[in-house]
């Protein structure tokens, strides 16, 4: 029978911890390496919701993008949602493990297959990881559009590529795009880089007002498309990756979770 450890090795083979960044935890987060994990949930946030759904089918162990805990907790009690959620997932033997940044980093990670998502060509890590004995190895990535095309066709190929309706846009509508910069999640922090790289749009998952600000001033196109839809697409292909490695294993990406943000 497979255990919580045979999934670890398997998730760590994939996208190995040490590309994790330092401020973030990753890792078994919950339970034993010795627990059976016979039913596995792939999500991007453990919410009470994906809590619930693991509950009610009996998982053993969560595989959630964003930690639990993701800071430091002085007490595990029912008085904050963390706290709920944990001692829920203690009390029925499910285990939780994260690879969060190590899995957006890593050489077929969420940014990697974003940017392939979007038809980029000459694809680059954005910040390459110092000593990788892979170069695809690292934060973001930038690659070519593969041609001049508009703001506003970079925009289509978001849309069809996560299956969203809208985005966020800082930039006009016929602005140029070359050279292209991605960052899932929330990458406001790779702004500058991007700009010092050359690129002429950035496509993140969500960016402060100031940065928008920032990248309007310096010509730089920002493509939006919230931080949800761009980083659940990869937890349907983690599931799929992890059924192919593990027989006897049923795995499948959450069916409840949703963005918690929505448009009216």
């Amino acid at each position: 029978m497979p255990t919580i450890e045979d999934i670890v090795t398997s998730l760590e083979n994939f996208a190995p911890p040490e590309l994790a960044e330092d401020w973030d935890n990753v890792g078994l987060l919950v339970g034993s390496p010795e627990w059976p994990a016979t039913r596995i949930l792939t999500c991007l946030t453990i919410t009470p919701t994906t809590v619930a759904e693991a509950i009610e089918h009996r998982v053993e162990l969560i595989v959630a993008h964003h930690p639990l805990p993701f800071h430091s907790l002085k007490t595990i009690t029912t008085a904050t949602t963390a706290g709920r959620m944990l001692l829920q997932l203690i009390g029925a033997r499910i285990g939780v493990y994260s690879s969060h940044t190590a899995f957006d980093s890593a050489q077929t990670g969420i940014n990697q297959h974003l940017a392939i998502g979007l038809d980029l060509q000459q694809i680059e890590p954005l910040i390459p990881a110092v000593d990788a004995a892979e170069a695809e190895i690292g934060s973001g990535r930038m690659g070519s559009s593969g041609g001049q095309i508009s703001l506003m066709e970079m925009v289509e190929r978001v849309k069809s590529f996560l299956g969203i309706d809208t985005v966020r846009v800082v930039g006009g509508d016929n602005q140029p795009v070359n050279m292209v910069a991605i960052a899932c999640g929330s990458g406001g922090t790779l702004l500058s880089t991007a700009i010092d790289r050359g690129c002429d749009c950035l496509v993140t998952g969500e960016i402060t007002f100031h940065d928008c600000l920032e990248a309007d001033a310096r010509g730089v196109g920002l493509v939006l498309p919230g931080h949800f839809a761009s980083e659940q697409f990869a937890l349907l292909s983690l599931a799929e990756y992890l059924g192919e490695q593990h027989s006897g294993v049923e795995v499948w990406a959450s069916r409840d979770e949703r963005d918690p943000l929505r448009s009216v």
